[in-house]
């Protein structure tokens, strides 16, 4: 596996191999698996990843403790109110997900539960608008490439929120997303490093407080923020902006801020929004909410 994102690119530059390519080698080399059977995977991945859409859509999904459930509909019904369909839609396709997560319903984790609303949101909303859609293979690729950049901020810094904050998680999410769609849409090696620095950067500090300790509140809102950032870096990107600070420098500071970071503002509940007094007074009166993390 890569450990930065300039040596990914740079194995692709120097090979002369697409870079969802070098992804799936190296995949394969690891583990043993043959190249066919990882697309297969993926793709069953993104069957997965449109049946939890769909689920959440319908509205009809409540988590146990009642905090969450239909708003994903709510949201696809009653807009588009400001930016059009395409915005409202993506929106309500990452709270679905997260819905669908909450219920303890079948999702894939993206990289993790607490984040699986982001990357299935931009990536079946890009094929949704595509004229003719993006195909299944493309979008198998562009997997492979949200999933290279997802290792090595593994590696660099972390992916989960007990360790990192929600940063490591829909920060990550989105910075595989913010890959995956300027890849999808043509972009160069320099603009997805660079949709992957601006990202990162719009959510460094970004912390991990949910409400009674559990992935719903203020999570399916996050995973729906954090696909607006990554579609955003992308577009910047893909227009030609540049960021200064490298993608593997990024990725090295959202380590380092979620070292720093006190204990209360890493899932533990208790700071943020999960201390304020109405998060209290909500958790009260609920009592068969789970204990924290069990919807990962």
């Amino acid at each position: 596996m890569h450990k930065s994102i300039e040596s990914l690119v740079q194995d692709a530059e120097q090979s002369g191999r697409p870079l969802p390519q070098v992804v799936l080698d190296t995949e394969a080399a690891e583990t043993g698996v043959p190249q066919e059977a990882i697309r297969a995977r993926i793709a069953k991945t993104l069957q997965i990843m449109r049946r939890a859409i769909d689920e959440g859509l319908e509205g009809k999904v409540r988590s146990a403790s009642g905090l969450t459930g239909g708003r994903s509909k709510k949201l696809w019904d009653n807009g588009p109110n400001i930016l059009g369909e395409r915005v409202t839609k993506t929106l309500a396709r990452a709270i679905s997900t997260l819905e669908v997560n909450a219920a303890m319903g079948l999702i894939v984790a993206a990289p993790t539960a607490g984040a699986a609303g982001v990357l299935p949101a931009i990536l079946i909303s890009v094929d949704d608008f595509a004229d003719g859609g993006m195909g299944e293979e493309r979008l198998v690729d562009a997997m492979l490439v949200a999933g290279g950049v997802g290792g090595v901020i593994a590696q660099r810094a972390s992916l989960a929120g007990a360790e990192g904050g929600c940063q490591a998680e829909t920060g990550t999410a989105a910075a595989m997303g913010a890959a995956a769609v300027t890849w999808l849409h043509g972009g160069s090696h320099e603009q997805i490093q660079t949709a992957v620095a601006l990202c990162l950067q719009g959510m460094l500090g970004l912390i991990c407080d949910p409400i009674g300790g559990l992935v719903e509140i203020p999570c399916i809102y996050r995973n729906a923020s954090a696909a607006m950032q990554a579609i955003a870096a992308a577009e910047m990107a893909l227009a030609g902006l540049d960021f200064p600070v490298s993608a593997d420098e990024v990725i090295d500071v959202m380590g380092e801020v979620g070292r720093r970071m006190p204990s209360a503002y890493r899932e533990t509940a208790m700071g943020g929004l999960a201390a304020t007094p109405s998060a209290r007074r909500l958790i009260q009166i609920r009592p068969t909410s789970r204990p924290s993390g069990a919807s990962r």
